[in-house]
């Protein structure tokens, strides 16, 4: 998948009518955050239904949808996903979860993500390997709805996926490797604390220790974020880690990773 080339606008208010148009018929990709947040979602979902011949599918979701508490991006993200995983499972659709993979719409991509983490029948090993596609994606969207989709599975079983997740940080791509910090992250963005690690940091050791002076900003921001989580209930952990860092690792990509995960304690 290319990156993206097009500059997308600064609020919903200045997207041009065409190309809202095209997000949400699914033919072109967000841009930006701005794009993203802006799509209607139910209607993308009629859009991809109609293309595909599966509008019998959309009626069930919408009431799914309809009965969510809080709607937002994530929310309806979500239950979108499980209710087409659901339904395929129910219909024996096993074509449906290729074309969601594939498809040029980051949102769509998106809700492929949760047809694997809302599969119960797929060990963590498998659930992780299907994952992973979607953590290279290309797509900062897909990326972080891909870590999203799995991490309840992740935290409730803990030392498996560390110990799996650890071999991704050897990774090629960048992407992967950030996902193994990023999907473990004590505290993490938009999902539920891992109780576990915010009570016994060491034990995300398994990853972080590979990641301490990785080349890319990208993985250097999650590394420092996931610190700087574990330091707001376990800052004597979090300051021995870096002091030790410090002494084994004097690089410029260690010392980024340390200011970043000591910004709470130093307040």
């Amino acid at each position: 998948m290319t990156e993206i080339k097009r500059k997308g606008s600064r609020s919903t208010k200045d997207i041009p009518k065409d190309i809202l148009e095209k997000l949400n018929k699914g033919e072109i990709e967000t841009a930006n955050l701005v794009e993203w947040l802006a799509i209607d979602q139910k209607l993308l979902l009629k859009n991809f239904l109609e293309q595909n011949n599966r509008l019998n599918y959309l009626e069930p979701i919408i009431a799914t949808i309809d009965t969510l508490k809080k709607q937002t991006v994530n929310t309806i993200n979500e239950a979108i996903g499980t209710s087409l995983f659901k339904l395929a499972k129910s219909e024996g659709d096993i074509e449906l979860f290729a074309i969601l993979s594939k498809h040029t719409s980051d949102l769509i991509r998106c809700w492929a993500t949760y047809t694997i983490g809302k599969n119960t029948e797929r060990s963590i090993d498998e659930m992780l390997e299907e994952i992973q596609f979607f953590a290279a994606d290309k797509h900062f969207g897909v990326r972080e709805i891909s870590w999203l989709a799995v991490r309840q599975t992740i935290a409730r079983n803990l030392n498996e996926s560390l110990t799996i997740l650890s071999k991704w940080t050897k990774h090629a791509d960048e992407n992967v490797r950030r996902f193994a910090s990023e999907a473990t992250r004590p505290r993490g963005v938009w999902c539920e604390h891992i109780e576990e690690l915010k009570q016994n940091p060491k034990l995300g050791l398994i990853i972080l220790e590979s990641l301490k002076s990785d080349k890319s900003k990208y993985v250097q921001d999650s590394v420092g974020n996931w610190l700087n989580d574990a330091s707001k209930t376990n800052p004597e952990f979090v300051i021995a880690i870096c002091e030790n860092w410090k002494n084994i690792s004097p690089t410029k990509e260690t010392a980024y990773i340390i200011k970043k995960a000591l910004r709470t304690i130093e307040k």
